[in-house]
């Protein structure tokens, strides 16, 4: 079988030049600033990349390295600073709760990575718009929303099917379940029509459109199926698990999956492209492409509600 690998610079490229040229035609200078409270290399090859792209694409961007006990005050400062119109930080800083706790601290104006409860809640109960008249859209969280857009290219999206159905028939798997990444997407894959299986350590669930007066947001039931039971019928597999030594076992996958992985480590076997009709092996470049996006619309947000 003939394999596709698809890199996330090809992807992300169109969505890069269309942010260079809307920030220079416009003549603005939004500003993101990222917090840096931990010495984990995966994010401070996130920071080099964001740091990078940002320069390329016109945003102003400010990397403040600080100690994790600093960063609580440090971000309420950066909420209050009116030339500041985008706040990440890269996690983990405490590998806790306490984080969940440092994404609320950030200001919903300017949450680029959309992690506060305010869009994590609209996003779980499919509510896309922060305003009734639906000028605003709701920040989804980058790297879910970078898999999506992944999803769309490659054309697992049907294009044909109304808005929240265009992934109907589609079974996916996602092997990681973090508050940040893997459960958010399972969410707004489920929304989208999908049906999708959540791996974790623990279990297997599976989120699917709702019913009845849940229509509008998606439904999550326990399962006591296994991983092997659920690859070889999965269209699409999603990996992000942050250790080297996991791989995706390739003599279980179904012929012509949709292999996506978005770990810093490899997730999938050498021998994937034997099996996989498409193979994306990272969506870094992607997933930044999001966050300008998503700087964009908060600066746009802030200008609005300033004039």
């Amino acid at each position: 079988m003939s394999c596709k690998v698809i890199l996330s610079k090809e992807i992300s490229s169109s969505y890069r030049e269309e942010l260079k040229a809307t920030i220079k035609s416009r003549g603005i200078k939004p500003k993101l600033v990222g917090f840096l409270a931990n010495e984990d290399p995966s994010a401070i090859k996130y920071a080099e990349s964001t740091s990078k792209t940002c320069e390329e694409t016109g945003v102003v961007f400010e990397l403040r390295k600080c100690d994790k006990e600093q960063l609580e005050d440090q971000i309420i400062e950066a909420n209050d600073d009116d030339s500041i119109h985008g706040i990440m930080v890269y996690y983990p800083v405490f590998g806790d709760r306490q984080d969940q706790y440092l994404q609320n601290v950030v200001s919903v104006s300017k949450d680029v990575e959309g992690l506060c409860h305010k869009y994590i809640y609209n996003m779980y109960h499919n509510k896309r718009f922060l305003d009734e008249k639906q000028t605003m859209k709701c920040i989804l969280p980058c790297t879910p929303l970078a898999i999506v857009k992944v999803l769309e290219y490659i054309g697992v999206y049907n294009a044909v099917l109304p808005y929240g159905n265009r992934l109907h028939g589609r079974v996916i798997t996602i092997i990681n379940r973090s508050e940040i990444v893997g459960r958010p997407l399972a969410a707004l894959l489920a929304n989208d029509g999908g049906k999708v299986y959540s791996v974790d350590i623990n279990n297997v669930q599976e989120f699917h459109r709702g019913t009845g007066l849940k229509l509008k947001r998606h439904e999550v039931r326990d399962t006591n199926l296994k991983i092997e039971e659920i690859l070889p019928v999965s269209d699409v597999v999603v990996t992000g698990v942050p250790t080297p030594s996991y791989k995706v076992p390739t003599g279980s996958l179904r012929d012509g999956v949709i292999a996506i992985n978005f770990s810093a480590f490899k997730n999938f076997e050498d021998n994937i492209k034997e099996k996989a009709s498409i193979y994306v092996p990272a969506i870094g470049k992607v997933t930044i492409a999001m966050l300008e996006r998503n700087l964009l619309r908060l600066y746009d947000y802030y200008n609005c509600q300033s004039s």
